[in-house]
C-alpha cells in the first residue's frame, strides 16, 4: 500500500529541445530530494535515465525514462523526454501519463523548434504548462531579452514566478514570498503581474482584491492558481541552473506546492464506442471504480521481456489483479507490479488512481492500450495524439541470408516502441521501407537493430513507385508457334489496348466472335497480360489505367494449350502497349511545408526548383507560414534532412499522396534506358 493517495501525486513531463538539460536537471532534482546521494552525469554515463548502451554512447536521450521522488509529502512522478526533433514520438507519448509539461529552455540558445512544438501539442492537449529556463549561470546571457522574447513568441500569460539575482547564482521567489532584489526587472511587480492574472478566472476572489485591496495568501489562490494552468490562462517561467544547483530548491517546491494533481488536471480525453457511436467518456481517479488505466510506453528487451508503462486514470490495481487489455476476452494476472527509476524496476503491491506503474513480461501488451478489469469498460480508448508523420525511408535488406524472418521480427518490436516508426513492405517493389521522422531518427533504429537484437540489415534510398500507362489505341498482334516433335503449342490472339482516366487501373474485354478463339482459354490471354501488368513493358513499373480487348484470334485442335494462350497473349499485348506512345507516370504528393516567418520565400523557391506548384499558404501562431503545395515524390526522398538544414530545425512537413502524372520526356528516356528486362523462353 502506498504512503500517498491521489491528491499527493504530481505527474510532470521534461520536455524541450536537444542540449536543454533535461537528463541533468532530472539527476539534481532526484538529488535535492533526497531519492540521489549524488547526481550523475551524462559525460560520464551514469545517469538515472540514460541507461541504455546507446544513449550512452550518443550521451543524449534517445527515449523517455520514468522516475519518482517524495518531497514535502508529495509524490512526484517525473518522465524526462528526449529532445531530438527525429524523436519527437517519444516525447509526445507520454503527454497521456501527466497533468503537467514543463517545457525546459536552454538559455544560451532561446526559444527552439521543439520548443515551439511542445507549447502547440501541450496546448492542444489541454495539459498545464510550465517554462523552466536552464543555464541561467552561462557566461554573456541576456536573460532579460529571452523572457521578453518568450512572452513574444507564447502570450502575455508567459509570466515569471522567480526571478534570477545576484548574477543568477541564486533565484528570488515571486509568488510566495516576493521580496529582495533581482538582476532585471521588479520583484513586486512581477508578484503583481501574477496575483492579476490568477484572479482574473475567479469573479468573486477578483472582487475581494480590487475592491478591498486585501493581500491574498498562496491558499486562497491556489484553486485560482490551477484554474489559471488548466484554462492556458498562465504559464509560469521559473529560472534554473541544473548544473549547479541553482533555483532546484524553489523548483522543487513549485513542483509539490502549485502544479496540479490529479484530481485539479484536466481530465485525458477517453473515447467509447466506435464509429458514429463514439461518445466520450471521463475516468473518474476515484479507488472505489472498476480500474481502467492507458499504456503510455512499451520498451521490447530481448533479454527481461516486454515492459508496459501505465498511468492509472482510474480505480485501483493490485498485485494479482486481472486486467483485459483492450476489448480482449482473456484477462492477464498482474503477477508483478512495479515502479520505475530509469532502467530500475521496484516492485509494489498496489498502484492508486493517478499514479505511473508498469508490469513486465505480457506479450498482448501494446503502445496506447487501454487495461480494466470489467468488460464494462470495454471499448474504451484514447483520443489520438497529433504525432509527426514519419516521412524520411530507407529501403532494407538482410546482410545475411536467411535472416529475413529474424530482422521482420525485430522490426515488430521496435515498431510495437515507436509510434512514429513505420514498416512498409511493397510487393510490386519487391521491398522493404522503414520510415522515420529523420535520418538520426532511423540511424538509431539500425544502431538498436545490431546492439540489441544481432540484426544487421543493408539500407539504400527506397524505391520510386513509379506506374507505366498508354496515351494513345494501339493493337498488338502475335502468333505463338513452337514443335519440338510431339504436340506442339500454338496460339495466335489479336487485341487492342486504350487509355483510360487517372487511376481507372485495368479492364480486360473479351470481343472474341463465333468460337475464334474457345472460352476455355480466355483466362489464359488475360494472365499473360496481367504479368506484363505487374512487371511493366518499358521501364519495369507496374502498368495502370489500361483497356485490354481481345477480339479476334487462332487455336488449333490437337497444339493450342493455355500456356501457349499466355505467351500469346503476353506478347500481344507487349506490341500494342509499344505501338501506344507509353508514358511513365509519377506520383504526386500534396506537401504541407510549416516554417518560421522568415523562411517563406526560401522554401517557396525551393519547391519550385523541385517542380512543385505552390497551392496557397495559411498563417499559423505564433510566428509561422504554412505553405501547400503539389510536388513529385522523387524530388522529396532526402526532402527532411535539407529543410532541416535550410531552417535550422524549425521547419516541418507533412505529405500524402496525391495522383499520378506523366513524368517529363527527358526523365522517361532515362529511366528506359535503365531498364534491362529478364529474358524469357519463348
Amino acid at each position: 500500500m502506498p504512503q500517498y493517495t491521489t491528491k499527493d501525486i504530481c505527474n510532470i513531463a521534461l520536455v524541450g529541445h536537444s542540449n536543454a538539460g533535461k537528463t541533468t536537471l532530472t539527476e539534481t532534482l532526484l538529488h535535492h530530494a533526497g531519492a540521489l546521494n549524488s547526481p550523475g552525469k551524462v559525460e560520464n554515463g551514469n545517469t538515472v535515465c540514460d541507461f541504455d548502451p546507446v544513449e550512452k554512447a550518443y550521451q543524449h536521450s534517445l527515449s523517455a525514462a520514468i522516475t519518482h521522488f517524495n518531497y514535502q509529502s508529495t509524490h512526484i512522478n517525473l518522465i524526462d523526454t528526449p529532445g531530438y526533433p527525429d524523436l519527437l514520438g517519444h516525447a509526445l507519448s507520454i503527454f497521456p501519463a501527466v497533468e503537467t509539461v514543463a517545457i525546459v529552455i536552454n538559455a544560451q540558445i532561446g526559444i527552439e523548434m521543439v520548443t515551439r512544438r511542445m507549447m502547440e501539442q501541450a496546448a492542444q492537449r489541454k495539459l498545464c504548462r510550465l517554462l523552466i529556463i536552464n543555464k541561467i549561470d552561462a557566461p554573456d546571457l541576456n536573460l532579460q531579452l529571452l523572457l521578453a522574447e518568450i512572452k513574444s513568441a507564447f502570450g502575455t500569460e508567459c509570466l515569471p514566478i522567480n526571478l534570477p539575482a545576484e548574477n543568477s547564482t541564486k533565484v528570488v521567489d515571486c509568488f510566495f514570498n516576493p521580496n529582495g532584489d533581482a538582476d532585471f526587472s521588479s520583484v513586486p511587480d512581477a508578484h503583481t503581474k501574477l496575483i492579476d492574472q490568477v484572479v482574473e478566472v475567479d469573479e468573486q476572489l477578483m472582487a475581494t482584491y480590487l475592491e478591498q485591496g486585501e493581500e491574498l495568501s498562496p491558499e486562497q489562490l491556489h484553486a485560482p492558481f490551477e484554474k489559471a494552468l488548466r484554462e492556458g490562462h498562465l504559464v509560469p517561467i521559473c529560472f534554473t541552473s541544473a548544473q549547479t544547483g541553482t533555483g532546484v530548491p524553489e523548483l522543487l517546491n513549485i513542483f509539490a506546492k502549485l502544479m496540479p494533481n490529479p484530481l485539479e488536471g484536466n481530465p485525458q480525453p477517453f473515447l467509447k464506442g466506435e464509429g458514429n457511436a463514439v461518445t466520450s467518456f471521463h475516468a473518474q481517479p476515484n479507488p472505489s471504480l472498476h480500474a481502467i488505466a492507458h499504456v503510455f510506453k512499451v520498451t521490447a528487451d530481448p533479454f527481461i521481456g516486454k515492459l508496459g508503462v501505465f498511468r492509472i486514470h482510474q480505480g485501483i490495481i493490485n498485485k494479482d489483479s486481472q486486467l483485459y487489455i483492450g476489448d480482449a476476452r482473456k484477462p492477464f494476472k498482474v503477477t508483478h507490479l512495479f515502479k520505475l527509476q530509469g532502467k530500475q524496476q521496484l516492485e509494489i503491491d498496489q498502484g492508486i488512481p493517478g499514479d505511473i506503474c508498469a508490469v513486465a513480461k505480457i506479450d498482448a501488451i501494446h503502445l496506447d492500450a487501454v487495461l480494466h478489469d470489467s468488460h464494462e469498460e470495454d471499448m474504451i480508448h484514447l483520443k489520438s495524439l497529433d504525432f509527426p508523420a514519419p516521412m524520411y525511408g530507407l529501403a532494407i535488406s538482410p546482410k545475411r541470408q536467411g535472416d529475413e524472418q529474424k530482422v521482420s521480427l525485430t522490426l515488430q518490436k521496435l515498431q510495437g516502441e515507436d509510434p512514429c516508426l513505420l514498416v512498409e513492405h511493397d510487393s510490386a517493389l519487391n521491398q522493404t521501407v522503414l520510415r522515420g521522422l529523420g535520418e538520426f531518427h532511423l540511424r538509431i533504429i539500425l544502431e538498436k537493430m545490431q546492439k540489441h537484437y544481432n540484426v544487421e540489415v543493408d539500407t539504400q534510398p527506397p524505391k520510386i513507385p513509379y506506374r507505366e500507362t498508354i496515351s494513345i489505341l494501339a493493337e498488338g498482334h502475335h502468333r505463338h508457334k513452337k514443335q519440338t516433335g510431339g504436340a506442339g503449342q500454338f496460339g495466335e490472339v489479336f487485341l487492342k489496348v486504350e487509355p483510360l482516366p487517372r487511376g481507372a487501373g485495368f479492364e480486360f474485354v473479351d470481343a472474341t466472335v463465333g468460337g475464334s478463339i474457345p472460352s476455355v482459354y480466355i483466362p489464359a490471354i488475360q494472365k499473360g497480360i496481367q504479368q506484363i501488368l505487374e512487371t511493366g513493358a518499358i521501364a519495369g513499373y507496374r502498368m495502370q489505367d489500361i483497356r485490354a480487348t481481345v477480339y479476334d484470334g487462332k487455336y488449333h485442335s490437337v497444339d493450342s494449350k493455355e500456356i501457349a494462350f499466355v505467351s500469346a497473349g503476353k506478347k500481344a499485348f507487349l506490341d500494342a502497349v509499344h505501338k501506344a506512345k507509353p508514358l511513365i507516370l509519377e506520383p504526386i504528393v500534396k506537401v504541407q511545408v510549416t516554417v518560421p516567418n522568415e523562411y517563406i520565400g526560401a522554401i517557396s523557391g525551393d519547391l519550385s526548383s523541385k517542380r512543385g506548384r505552390i497551392q496557397g499558404s495559411d498563417i499559423r501562431p505564433p510566428n509561422l507560414i504554412c505553405v501547400k503545395a503539389e510536388v513529385p515524390l522523387g524530388e522529396l526522398t532526402h526532402y527532411q534532412t535539407e529543410l532541416k538544414s535550410s531552417t535550422g530545425g524549425h521547419g516541418f512537413f507533412s505529405m500524402e499522396f496525391s495522383h499520378y502524372e506523366p513524368v517529363p520526356y527527358p526523365f522517361q528516356q532515362h529511366l528506359v534506358a535503365q531498364f534491362k528486362p529478364v529474358e524469357t523462353e519463348e
